[in-house]
């Protein structure tokens, strides 16, 4: 299970996802936690078996077992902080925005890996589901924490690659009769 799987699933159309999913892993500026982390936390947003099977069996082999579980922390709980603040943030009523959640979100604080790369995660997935409030709030911490716009935007780009392939494959999988 691997990257170069997802490649080779990638049909003719879709060149330029196959290019860039390829160049993902060979040109970071992320730590290979960040990277590793950040396309595991995105395959898992995406809810696509395949994406999920093969990034995850090709993260195993760069992270340790408690950054695994963290990336699939930073999924699941982005699941649930997505849908909430980005539905009170579209709804236009200050007011919802100055409610206390009163939602667990333990795992935020302490992830089991360095916060900073917990925070990564959290601002990829936030780029598949759409949130803004979350994206800025995880985008702020990252980058108080030190790391860079470029790095903040390779994040950005795993996602939107990430979330390519799983909507090209997903798509190729149903019949369509062309």
């Amino acid at each position: 299970m691997s990257i170069d799987n997802l490649k080779d699933a990638l049909p003719a159309y879709a060149k330029d996802i196959k290019l860039n999913l390829g160049s993902l892993v060979t040109t970071s500026q992320l730590t290979e936690q960040q990277l590793w982390g950040t396309l595991l936390a995105t395959a898992i947003a995406t809810k696509s078996p395949k994406v999920i099977a093969e990034v995850s069996g090709e993260a195993a082999d760069y992270l340790s077992a408690e950054a695994f579980t963290a990336a699939k922390a930073a999924a699941s709980i982005m699941a649930m902080n997505n849908v909430y603040y980005r539905s009170t943030h579209l709804i236009g009523d200050e007011a919802y925005t100055t409610m206390p959640a009163k939602l667990r979100m333990t795992v935020i604080g302490n992830p089991g890996v360095e916060k900073v790369d917990f925070e990564l995660w959290c601002l990829a997935v936030s780029a598949i589901n759409g949130c803004g409030a979350c994206l800025e709030s995880h985008e702020r911490v990252v980058r108080q924490a030190g790391l860079s716009r470029e790095q903040v935007q390779e994040t950005l780009k795993i996602a939107a690659v990430i979330n390519a392939v799983a909507t090209t494959l997903e798509a190729e999988a149903v019949p369509t009769g062309v």
